[in-house]
């Protein structure tokens, strides 16, 4: 089928590929490996949608997902609400944290390297509380106990929760979609290119970066809440380290920054690679090794990329055809 005239086919042919997965095989390893491989996609996106679409390159999102993963566990753990309110919530609070921290950074008129340094400082900064009050358990983090039934967001199949973040994954796409068709996403792109210019025809800069701010850090926070359920347990080093944020950062840049699917390639990639390393070596940090190696033959051969090679080939095929179609009108 040609995608080209039928752009709905490849979503829909995507979705039932993503769908049939878990039922593959019903080994543990295939079916978390489906569940990470979408989580990344996730949050990648979360990454993607402000800095693929609007051009603002964070550092520190993993701030967004921290507050999230310890909004949703604190509801849960201190005020005995049920886990599932802690996705609304995490997702509110990761808005909340997107809009404070972009008003604070586009109203002292930061953009490029250093509003990717301020983010990370404030990624730190939510760290370093988060290891210091009670109510987030200190340094020590908070233990969810297990209690394996649907109402209490825990299941002893391990395919409920792939549909749970496919769900999420679907939906994250689906802003994609809206941004790359909306003019949301056209003025996002004029910021993206040019914020001069973009003042210029009229566009409140400050007002549409806080917005995708905004909508960013409520996809990255409501990863941090199906981060917690998954794992059933979080701490300051691991909802607030760096390396998140790398990874979100990482799977964006690999698949294609500012593209739909971009995301979503790069964590099948990642997923791919980290599993590789840690089934065939034993050297701590080989991954993030590789990982740091894969992008800079990205950035150096596929700038865009590796979704850049399936433009390529759209583009060769076009060019046959209209070789092809020039060649016979020649013969007629």
């Amino acid at each position: 089928m040609n995608f080209n005239r039928h752009p709905w086919a490849l979503h829909v042919l995507l979705l039932a590929v993503a769908l049939v997965f878990p039922f593959v095989s019903n080994s543990a390893f295939v079916i978390n490996f489906g569940v990470l491989a979408l989580f990344y996609a996730f949050i990648g996106q979360s990454w993607n949608i402000a800095g693929g679409f609007a051009g603002q390159l964070s550092f520190g999102h993993v701030a967004f997902f921290g507050v999230g993963a310890y909004v949703s566990t604190i509801v849960q753990m201190r005020f005995g609400l049920n886990p599932w309110w802690g996705l609304p919530a995490s997702a509110l609070a990761g808005a909340v944290a997107g809009g404070l921290i972009g008003v604070i950074s586009f109203r002292a008129g930061l953009k490029g390297s250093y509003f990717a340094l301020i983010t990370l400082a404030f990624a730190e900064v939510f760290r370093i509380v988060a290891n210091s009050v009670d109510i987030t358990g200190g340094g020590l983090g908070m233990l969810i106990p297990m209690k394996q039934t649907a109402a209490n967001f825990q299941f002893g199949d391990r395919r409920y929760f792939y549909f749970i973040i496919l769900a999420l994954t679907v939906l994250s796409i689906a802003v994609a979609l809206w941004l790359k068709a909306s003019r949301f996403g056209a003025r996002l792109a004029a910021i993206r290119e040019n914020e001069d210019s973009a003042r210029a025809l009229g566009i409140n800069v400050f007002v549409e970066k806080i917005k995708i701010m905004t909508i960013s850090g409520a996809i990255a926070g409501a990863g941090g809440c199906f981060f917690a359920q998954y794992f059933l347990y979080i701490d300051p080093t691991i909802v607030f380290g760096v390396d998140k944020s790398v990874e979100m950062l990482l799977v964006s840049m690999i698949g294609g920054a500012g593209t739909v699917y971009g995301p979503l390639i790069g964590a099948v990639l990642l997923a791919v690679l980290s599993e590789l390393t840690r089934s065939m070596f034993s050297f701590q940090g080989l991954s993030l090794v590789l990982y740091g190696t894969l992008l800079v033959i990205i950035i150096a051969f596929l700038p865009n990329g590796l979704i850049e090679l399936f433009k390529r080939k759209k583009h060769k095929e076009a060019g046959r055809l209209t070789s092809a179609s020039s060649s016979k009108e020649g013969d007629a």
